[in-house]
């Protein structure tokens, strides 16, 4: 073997377990939260549009992660969010929830969740609500 391929077997080796550690931050960073609290933000921020049980000004949450943008059944989506390819996870609810309209342009809603400990508070009470 040549000194460089030494050098890049030697570097990869110890590379990798920073990888795994960046890739275990990362992903602890959007899957944090605590649900009691998004409970108590989601009442604050959310419930005048929305509810976990039923459609008003916006669709009903109750089983929200793991479901396609725009299919609830008997609300009247955008047709920008019923045209989007978004699945609801903890990553693209935390980009929703940090602007709705740059993530998806010319959907409805227009309240926005600029503290990431919040936004990640609410994802954390939704994904109890979607366990039911």
């Amino acid at each position: 073997m040549t000194t460089t391929t030494n050098f890049l077997r030697l570097s990869a080796t110890r590379a990798l377990p920073l990888l795994c550690l960046f890739a275990a931050c990362s992903a602890s960073a959007i899957t944090s939260g605590d649900p009691a609290k998004g409970k108590a933000v989601y009442a604050q921020r959310c419930t005048a549009c929305h509810s976990i049980e039923y459609n008003g000004t916006g669709p009903a949450h109750g089983g929200l992660l793991g479901r396609k943008a725009g299919t609830v059944p008997n609300y009247a989506y955008s047709s920008a969010l019923k045209a989007s390819s978004i699945t609801w996870s903890d990553e693209t609810l935390d980009k929703w929830l940090s602007d709705p309209e740059k993530f998806i342009p010319g959907q409805k809603m227009w309240i926005t969740v600029p503290d990431p400990a919040e936004r990640q508070d609410i994802i954390a009470y939704l994904r109890t609500q979607t366990r039911k």
